[in-house]
C-alpha cells in the first residue's frame, strides 16, 4: 500500500515504486501448482463450420489452423456429421486446412477479436474466396486473408481494426478514441483535455475495457477504467493495440464489473519476422487557430503537444518464442484561459487581479506508457503469455474558467498491471486461466501549500443586502484538493470450453480476486477564504477548513475479495436458429463497509434528535454495529440471446436478446463514512462589514483577527469538538447498480458494386438501477423535508441542531442509499465498407438516435432538492445528445493514404431549474433544456494524409499530417440556462452567454514514423 504525508512538509511528489520483486517467482511458483491456463475467451477467436465431401458430410475430416505469421497450430477432428470447431485462436490470419478421404483443401482466412466466425469447408474442392484484408509474407509466398464475418451473434457490437487505429486522424493517440465509430457510442473530451468512453445514459463509470481478456476496472474512483479519472492520458500504448471490439449491450456471460459498454481489446505480439516501428509527432499554438478568447485578447497562449514512441517485436525462437516491448510518451503544454464567475468580465475585477485573469496560461502535462509481452509455444497443445504494462504521468489541473495558475492542482497517476497465461487446447476441450497483479493509483494534491483565496460577490440582485448570496468570481492561492486513492492485488481467473457435445459450445469460469482499496482525501487540504470583492479584498468574511478529528484512521484501507462464476451455452440449434444461454453470479466482500462501526456518541446524537423520530425514515437502518451488514450477494445475472440466419447464407440475420449486468459501487462512495469522520469540514464567518453575525448567540460566528491565517489556530476553534459540518451515513443494506438491456436488431450483407457492404439496424432498451446516491438526514422540527408550501429548493435549509447534546452536532448529515435510475431507449445505425488491401479503401458510418431519462442530473451522486429520489422527477438525460452521426473514410492513392473523420451531433441536454413555470420560488422544479442556436450542436471534421517510402532496404520512411477541425468550426459551450423567476420570463434563456468552445480549433499536427 502507498504511505501518504500527515503534514505540509512531507508532500514531494509521491515516489513511484517499482513492481516488487519477488513478484516474477511468486507468480513462476503459482503458475507451477495450477491447472493449464489460457488466452480468455472474450478475447480469443473460434472458426466453426460444416466439413462436406462431395455435398455429404465429412465424419472422418480433420481441420488445422495454422497462424501464418507465428506458426501457432490448433487440430480438431470433425464429428460424425462433419461439425467442427477451433476455439481459443489469437486473433490473426490462418491458413485453414482439411484433410478428408485423403483429399486436402486449403484456405487462408483473418478472424477478430473475441469472434465466432462460420466458416464452411469442402475438402477437394476449390477453396472459398472473398476479400483481401491482410497481407502476410510466409517465406517468399503473399497469402490473402478475407476477414470472416461474425453474423450469427446475439450481441450488439463491432469491430475497429488495426487499420482504422493506424490511419484515421486522431490527435491524443488513445484507442478509444476509435470506439466512437460505433453506434451508441461516445468518446468525449473534456475542455481539460481528459477523455472517457460512455454508452447511453450510463456515465462512464459504468463501463469496462478488458485488455487480452483482463478487465482494467477501476475500483476506487469514476472514470470506468484505472487512470481515466479526469486525466489526459492514455489506457494504453497505441502501437501496442491489435485491434478491438465494442460491445453496447447483451454482453456474454464471461463480461464481469459492467452494466453500460464493454471494449474488449487484443494486445500485439511478436511473429516470425523482426518488425520495429518509430513516430515522433508534434504541434504547437502556431499550428492552430486562436480561441475565441485569444482573438479578443489579441494574444495566444503559448502551447506545445509532442508525442513520440517506439516499438519492437519478432521472435527468439523461430515459432517457438517471440518477443513484443513499446514505449510511447507524451508531452503536452495546453492553453488554460480564466473566465471569472457570475458574468464579470476581466475588465470589471479589481485591478491587481485583472493580470492573473488576463494571462493564458498552460498546463504542462507528461506522460510514459510501457508494454512488453513474451509468447511462447512449446507445441501444438500450449500457449504461454507473460505480459507487463506501467503507466506513468503528472499534470497541473484545475487550471482556466474561475481559477488562477497558482490555484492549479498536481495530479499524478501510477498504473502497472502484469498479466500471466497460459492456454491448453485438446480435441474436445480448452482450458484458459489468468494470473495478474497490479498496482494503481490516483493522487492528486495543491501545487502550493498556502491558504486559498476565493473572491466572490453578491448575487445579482442583492448587492446591498446584508448576507447576500454569494457567487465565486475568482480563486487564487493553495488549492483544496488533497487525494490518495488506488487499488493493488492479484487475482486467479479460469475459463473452461467444452465442444465434445454436438451444437453447443459450453463455457463455464470462475474468478478469485483479493485487492486492497486505499481511499485517502482532505477537502480542503488548503483552508479556503472567502472575500467579498464589494466589501474588503483584505478581510475575508468567511473560511472553510478541515481538521483531524481522531475518530478514524485519515486513509481507509479495505482488504477486499471477489468471487464471480458463469456458465454458458452457444446452442447451434440448426443452420439457421443460434441461442446464446448464459448465467453469471458475482460477489465482492468488502471489510470497510461490512465491519464499520459508527462511533458511539454519534450514535447517541443521531438518537436522540428529535427531528428524525418518527419521521419518512429509520435511522438505525444507516447505524452500523459491526455485525449488522453484510455484502450484496444477490448478482444473479442471466443473459440470453438469439440470432437467426433467414437464408442460412450468413446474409440477413436478426438477432436480439435480453440480460441483466452487475457493476459495483465505487469503493471512493463507500469511504465517505469513515474520512468524512477523519477530518472535520467546517465554516467559520467573520462579523465583517455587509456580513454580521452574532459572535455571543453563534458559536462559529468570529470577530476577525489575522491569527486565523494561520491553521494551527483554526484547528483550535475545533479542538475537542467531535463533529464537523458533515457527517455521511451508508444504508446497511446497499445493494449493487446493474442494467437491464434488451435488444432486438437485424443484420445485412450486401455486394454493391462489386463490394461488400455489412448493414445493422437495432433497437435498444436499457434500464439502469440501484445507483449510490446521497441525500439529506436532517428533518424540520415536525419532520417534514420542507416547511408547508414548500417542494423544491435547498434542502440545507432544515438544519436544526441538536438542542440535547452539549456538544456542537453535525449541521446536516447525509444518507446513502440505492435509486439513480436511467431508462435509455435507442435506433441504432450502421453502414460499413471494410477496408481491404484489395480493393484500397473503406467506409464506416454510425448513426445513433437517443431518447433517454434520468431521476438525478447527470445520474450525481448527490441530491439536495428532494428528499430521495422517490421525489424526484425523470427528466431528459443530461450531456446526451438525440442525433449523432459518426463517419470515417480510408482510400490509398498514388502510393498515399488519405482518412478523415466527420462527427455530427445535436445539443445536449443541460441541467438547469425551471422556476418560471413554478408558482413561486418555493416550488421550482429540474427542467433540463437544450440550448439554442444551430441544429447541430457539436460539428467536427478531421482530415490525415500520409505517405511512406520504402529507402530500398528493410527500412520505410513516413511522413503524415493530420488536420483537425478543418473548417475550424466553433462548437460553444457557454449558454443561458435560467428560464426567469415565476412568471418572468428571461429574454435570454438558451442563448449563448460566453466566448467558451470545445477545442480543439482548426490544428495541423506533423509525424514523422521509421518502420522496419
Amino acid at each position: 500500500m502507498k504511505r501518504i504525508a500527515t503534514t505540509p512538509t512531507q508532500f514531494p511528489l509521491l515516489a513511484r515504486r517499482p513492481v516488487p520483486t519477488l513478484l516474477a517467482c511468486a507468480l513462476a511458483g503459482c503458475l507451477a501448482v495450477m491447472a493449464p491456463a489460457a488466452m480468455a475467451q472474450s478475447t480469443a477467436a473460434t472458426i466453426r463450420g460444416q466439413v462436406t465431401v462431395d455435398a455429404a458430410p465429412a465424419s472422418d475430416a480433420r481441420v488445422t489452423a495454422t497462424n501464418v505469421a507465428t506458426g501457432l497450430s490448433r487440430s480438431v477432428q470433425a464429428s460424425a456429421s462433419g461439425a467442427y470447431s477451433l476455439v481459443g485462436l489469437p486473433p490473426g490470419t490462418y491458413r485453414v486446412d482439411v484433410t478428408a478421404n485423403g483429399a486436402t483443401t486449403s484456405q487462408t482466412v483473418t478472424v477478430q477479436v473475441g469472434q465466432t466466425a462460420t466458416l464452411d469447408l469442402a475438402a477437394g474442392g476449390v477453396a472459398e474466396t472473398g476479400p483481401v484484408d491482410d497481407a502476410t509474407d510466409v517465406g517468399t509466398v503473399t497469402v490473402t486473408a478475407p476477414v470472416l464475418v461474425e453474423a450469427r451473434t446475439s450481441e450488439v457490437a463491432s469491430y475497429v481494426s488495426q487499420k482504422q487505429i493506424e490511419a484515421l486522424p486522431q490527435g491524443s493517440r488513445n484507442f478509444l478514441a476509435f470506439a466512437d465509430t460505433v453506434p451508441g457510442i461516445v468518446f468525449e473530451e473534456r475542455s481539460d483535455g481528459s477523455t472517457n468512453i460512455r454508452s447511453g445514459a450510463q456515465q462512464s463509470n459504468s463501463v469496462n475495457v478488458f485488455l487480452d481478456g483482463v478487465g482494467q476496472k477501476n475500483y476506487v474512483t469514476r472514470g470506468g477504467i484505472t487512470g481515466q479519472d479526469t486525466s489526459r492520458g492514455n489506457p494504453f500504448p497505441q502501437l501496442g493495440i491489435g485491434e478491438y471490439k465494442v460491445i453496447t449491450s447483451n454482453y456474454k456471460a464471461e463480461y464481469d464489473q459492467i452494466s453500460s459498454a464493454a471494449v474488449s481489446a487484443v494486445t500485439r505480439s511478436g511473429t516470425n519476422e523482426f518488425e520495429g516501428n518509430f513516430f515522433w509527432d508534434y504541434t504547437s499554438d502556431q499550428w492552430r487557430e486562436p480561441t475565441v478568447i485569444e482573438e479578443k485578447s489579441g494574444s495566444k497562449a503559448q502551447s506545445k503537444e509532442e508525442q513520440y514512441g517506439v516499438a519492437l517485436g519478432g521472435p527468439i525462437m523461430r515459432d517457438r518464442l517471440f518477443f513484443f516491448a513499446t514505449y510511447e510518451a507524451k508531452e503536452f503544454n495546453s492553453p488554460r484561459e480564466i473566465t471569472p464567475g457570475r458574468n464579470v468580465t476581466i475588465d470589471e475585477l479589481p485591478a491587481e487581479f485583472q493580470p492573473l485573469a488576463r494571462a493564458t496560461d498552460s498546463a504542462p502535462f507528461k506522460s510514459d506508457l510501457f508494454f512488453g509481452k513474451l509468447t511462447f509455444t512449446p507445441d501444438d497443445r500450449n500457449l504461454l503469455e507473460l505480459s507487463y504494462k506501467g503507466r506513468e504521468e503528472d499534470e497541473l489541473t484545475n487550471v482556466g474558467g474561475q481559477n488562477t495558475a497558482s490555484y492549479g492542482t498536481l495530479k499524478t497517476v501510477e498504473d502497472t498491471r502484469v498479466d500471466l497465461r497460459w492456454q491448453y487446447s485438446a480435441d474436445r476441450w480448452l482450458n484458459d486461466m489468468h494470473l495478474t497483479y497490479e498496482d494503481s493509483f490516483f493522487s492528486p494534491r495543491p501545487q502550493n501549500f498556502e491558504p486559498g483565496y476565493n473572491l466572490r460577490l453578491p448575487a445579482i440582485g442583492q448587492e446591498d443586502n446584508d448576507n447576500p448570496t454569494m457567487e465565486n468570481v475568482l480563486n487564487l492561492g493553495g488549492s483544496p484538493d488533497f487525494q490518495n486513492k488506488g487499488q493493488e492485488g492479484m487475482s486467479w481467473q479460469n475459463d473452461f470450453t467444452f465442444f465434445g457435445f454436438e451444437g453447443h459450445t459450453v463455457k463455464a469460469g470462475f474468478k478469485f480476486k483479493a485487492v486492497e482499496l486505499t481511499a485517502f482525501e482532505q477537502q480542503p487540504f488548503n483552508a479556503q477564504y472567502r472575500f467579498d470583492g464589494n466589501r474588503s479584498l483584505t478581510v475575508p468574511y468567511e473560511v472553510e477548513f478541515a481538521g483531524a478529528t481522531g475518530l478514524a484512521p485519515p486513509s481507509v484501507v479495505s482488504k477486499n475479495k471477489q468471487y464471480g462464476f458463469y456458465v454458458q451455452d452457444d446452442w447451434e440449434v440448426n443452420e439457421k436458429l443460434t441461442l446464446n444461454l448464459g448465467l453469471r453470479w458475482d460477489y465482492e466482500e468488502v471489510p470497510s463497509y461490512d465491519d464499520f462501526v459508527t462511533p458511539e456518541s454519534l450514535v447517541g446524537f443521531l438518537q436522540a434528535y428529535p427531528n428524525i423520530q418518527d419521521t419518512d425514515y429509520d435511522i438505525n437502518d444507516y447505524i452500523s454495529t459491526g455485525d449488522n451488514r453484510e455484502s450484496f450477494k444477490d448478482a444473479w445475472q442471466p443473459r440470453l440471446g438469439f440470432s437467426y440466419d433467414l437464408f442460412a447464407d450468413q446474409r440477413h440475420v436478426i438477432f436480439g436478446g435480453a440480460g441483466r449486468a452487475y457493476d459495483r459501487n465505487l469503493f471512493d462512495f463507500l469511504s465517505f463514512e469513515r474520512y468524512r469522520l477523519a477530518f472535520k469540514r467546517d465554516t467559520f464567518q467573520f462579523n465583517t462589514p455587509g456580513h454580521p453575525c452574532d459572535t455571543a448567540a453563534n458559536p462559529r460566528c468570529l470577530e476577525w483577527d489575522p491569527i486565523y491565517l494561520d491553521q494551527s489556530n483554526l484547528d483550535a476553534l475545533v479542538a475537542g469538538q467531535p463533529y464537523g459540518t458533515e457527517v455521511f451515513l451508508l444504508n446497511n443494506e446497499l445493494k449493487t447498480p446493474y442494467s437491464d438491456q434488451f435488444s432486438l436488431g437485424i443484420r445485412n450483407a450486401w455486394d454493391l458494386a462489386g463490394h461488400e457492404w455489412v448493414s445493422s439496424v437495432t433497437l435498444a432498451h436499457i434500464l439502469s438501477h440501484d445507483g449510490i446516491y446521497f441525500h439529506i438526514g436532517n428533518r424540520q422540527a415536525d419532520g417534514s423535508f420542507f416547511p408547508p408550501g414548500r417542494s423544491f429548493g435547498d434542502g440545507f435549509g432544515t438544519i436544526i441542531n441538536n438542542p440535547l447534546t452539549p456538544e456542537r452536532a453535525p449541521q446536516q448529515f447525509f444518507l446513502a442509499d440505492n435509486g439513480v435510475e436511467t431508462r435509455t431507449n435507442q435506433v441504432l445505425v450502421s453502414m460499413d465498407k471494410p477496408y481491404t488491401e484489395e480493393s484500397g479503401w473503406g467506409v464506416t458510418m454510425a448513426y445513433t438516435y437517443s431518447k433517454a431519462k434520468e431521476n438525478l442530473p447527470n445520474s450525481d451522486i448527490f441530491t439536495f432538492d428532494y428528499r430521495d429520489t422517490d421525489d424526484a422527477p425523470f427528466v431528459e438525460a443530461n450531456g446526451l445528445s438525440q442525433h449523432r452521426f459518426v463517419g470515417t473514410g480510408i482510400v490509398d492513392f498514388w502510393g498515399m493514404t488519405l482518412s478523415s473523420k466527420l462527427t455530427l451531433a445535436s445539443h445536449t441536454y443541460r441541467s438547469t431549474v425551471n422556476c418560471f413555470d413554478a408558482p413561486d420560488f418555493n416550488n421550482c422544479f429540474f427542467d433540463p433544456y437544450q440550448p439554442d442556436g444551430d441544429s447541430i450542436g457539436f460539428k467536427q471534421f478531421d482530415l490525415a494524409l500520409q505517405k511512406e517510402w520504402d529507402t530500398g532496404s528493410d527500412l520505410k520512411l513516413r511522413v503524415r499530417g493530420d488536420v483537425f477541425n478543418v473548417f475550424n468550426w466553433r462548437n460553444y459551450t457557454d449558454f443561458d440556462g435560467w428560464r426567469g423567476g415565476p412568471g418572468d420570463a428571461n429574454p435570454n434563456f438558451v442563448q449563448r452567454n460566453g466566448d467558451g468552445i470545445v477545442l480543439p480549433t482548426r490544428e495541423f499536427k506533423l509525424t514523422f514514423g521509421l518502420a522496419w
